[in-house]
């Protein structure tokens, strides 16, 4: 069956992709194909099995330059965890019989999803590609397999292969976790988004993922408008850097993060009551805040010194 996205007035990804199963499974090396149904405890923890965990990302021939890469970890990761499974959206019809043959010659066992993307008529912008994949791993999730938590992860990076153990042992008591990595626009901020965090499938029973894009061109990306719903919804949320990541900004380079306690100003520029107030008045203001926050309050004081250098300069001389 095929769901058309809906867009609202406001520029809301409403319904998500499309989404259509287009591989069935392609490996089955270890472990167990998963079956739609079963159960798990009230807070998202399996009591009595090991948790089942599927690993989504969205895919695109344009940005596959760290694919390799990234599906000869997956397959460390599945031998880690074997009660886990890959899948790959992409938007990309004949991208599809690329994608399953490199699943297969890696030795990952997962699927392939095709989707289309629906959006307001004056959107430009890449992030709702990204959503409307998302959304339809969301989706896939719920209606065809019995995975306690999605492991929400993008394909340009490469990740700790002991991930899904670490984030679960992260995630008692919480509903979200996100593991910051670093950004492919700047080499000081780290994102805690959607690019790597494991979510529990009662989040996923009624949160979406959504983009939101204003008519001056700034936007809210997928991970944003999702923080947002999970505060309005309640959700527990826990954030950190618990995890080694490479994010290969091309090919050839890389920007990496390792494990590290969060310092005074992260943890308080993280903070459920302050996150609330800045995605909010980004709505309001129509501008994107957080991004903005994020560059400016993690600059290095180097950089700091020397900007505020040239603004004396520039004052000095008028």
């Amino acid at each position: 069956m095929v769901y058309l996205s809906k867009v609202d007035k406001r520029g809301w990804l409403t319904e998500g992709g499309c989404l259509k199963l287009i591989s069935g499974e392609i490996r089955i090396a270890s472990g167990s194909s998963t079956k739609p149904g079963g159960g798990r405890s009230s807070n998202g923890i399996g009591t009595d099995r090991r948790n089942k965990v599927l690993v989504g990302s969205p895919t695109y021939r344009e940005g596959a330059y760290a694919l390799d890469r990234f599906l000869a970890n997956q397959r460390g990761i599945q031998r880690n965890y074997p009660d886990s499974e890959l899948v790959l959206a992409t938007v990309d019809r004949d991208f599809v019989p690329e994608l399953e043959s490199l699943l297969y010659a890696n030795d990952v066992r997962g699927k392939v999803l095709l989707y289309e993307v629906a959006k307001p008529f004056y959107a430009r912008r890449a992030t709702w590609n990204v959503s409307s994949g998302r959304e339809c791993i969301r989706r896939h999730l719920l209606s065809e397999t019995d995975a306690d938590y999605l492991l929400s992860l993008d394909h340009d990076m490469v990740f700790d292969p002991d991930i899904i153990n670490v984030l679960i042992n992260e995630a008692l008591g919480y509903d979200v976790v996100h593991s910051g990595h670093r950004v492919r626009w700047s080499d000081h901020a780290v994102a805690m988004g959607a690019g790597c965090a494991i979510i529990s499938r009662q989040v996923l029973e009624e949160v979406r993922f959504r983009s939101v894009e204003f008519r001056n061109g700034d936007t809210l990306d997928d991970g944003l408008a999702f923080e947002l719903a999970l505060i309005q919804s309640g959700f527990r949320v826990k954030k950190g850097v618990f995890l080694n990541i490479d994010h290969y900004i091309d090919a050839d380079t890389v920007r990496s993060i390792a494990p590290q306690p969060l310092g005074l100003l992260r943890r308080m520029s993280t903070s459920r009551l302050i996150r609330y107030v800045i995605l909010k008045s980004s709505l309001l203001l129509r501008r994107d805040i957080s991004s903005r926050l994020n560059i400016t309050l993690f600059m290095p004081l180097a950089r700091i010194k020397r900007i505020a250098g040239v603004l004396n300069l520039k004052k000095r001389s008028l």
